[in-house]
């Protein structure tokens, strides 16, 4: 296929959606480096007059995308790869009626959105997209969680055997100073009562003068 004809079809990619005419599996996919990866495309109807091509976009979608083409599978050609594709990590076959595209030796750069496509009359029509994700290291598992035990309450000193754990010098500590505390308070509650009377007892002696 002329060079043209893919930069058309790729710019109206840009504003075609998915069609349930290509069924594309799995939608997302997310692997560890140098692993292999698959996923396939089947086509719903027989109205097709090519093959199934891949392509990857390798950003989000947007106006300004840029969409590659991989390869396509050809009765009489057999595969036909896309420019700048490495044809010794990258295959294209059928297995009963689906179009498989398999990538050996992963790495981060192949990360990015793989869509499969036919050419139908005269429509074209995509599949939903397959997500697939490189990473060096996979998320791990979240551990279960563990259960707390909980505290003991500190018990005060008893003459008879203790069934918990006594307060130490820290908590008796601060016993002493919350009762010292309170009668400090309590002092300067009965001065600031003794002041205000003898004020009172002041005025009324100076009224009855």
């Amino acid at each position: 296929m002329q060079p043209g004809l893919w930069l058309l079809l790729a710019a109206q990619l840009t504003v075609l959606h998915g069609s349930s005419v290509l069924l594309q599996t799995p939608p997302s996919l997310m692997i560890q480096t140098d692993k292999t990866v698959m996923m396939s495309c089947e086509a719903t109807t027989s109205r097709t007059s090519t093959g199934i091509f891949w392509l990857r976009q390798r950003q989000a979608p947007s106006p300004d995308s840029h969409y590659e083409f991989l390869a396509v599978w050809d009765s009489r050609k057999g595969i036909v790869y896309g420019q700048k594709v490495k044809q010794e990590k990258l295959t294209v076959f059928l297995d009963a009626g689906r179009s498989i595209l398999k990538l050996t030796s992963v790495e981060p750069a192949d990360s990015g959105i793989y869509f499969c496509m036919t050419i139908g009359s005269p429509e074209l029509n995509f599949g939903k997209g397959t997500q697939l994700s490189v990473v060096d290291v996979l998320p791990t598992t979240a551990q279960p969680t563990k259960k707390t035990t909980t505290k003991k309450r500190c018990r005060p000193p008893r003459p008879v055997t203790q069934k918990g754990p006594s307060c130490g010098p820290v908590t008796l500590g601060l016993l002493v100073a919350g009762v010292l505390l309170l009668l400090v308070s309590l002092g300067v509650a009965i001065h600031l009562h003794r002041l205000r009377r003898r004020a009172r007892l002041r005025l009324l002696k100076q009224f009855y003068k």
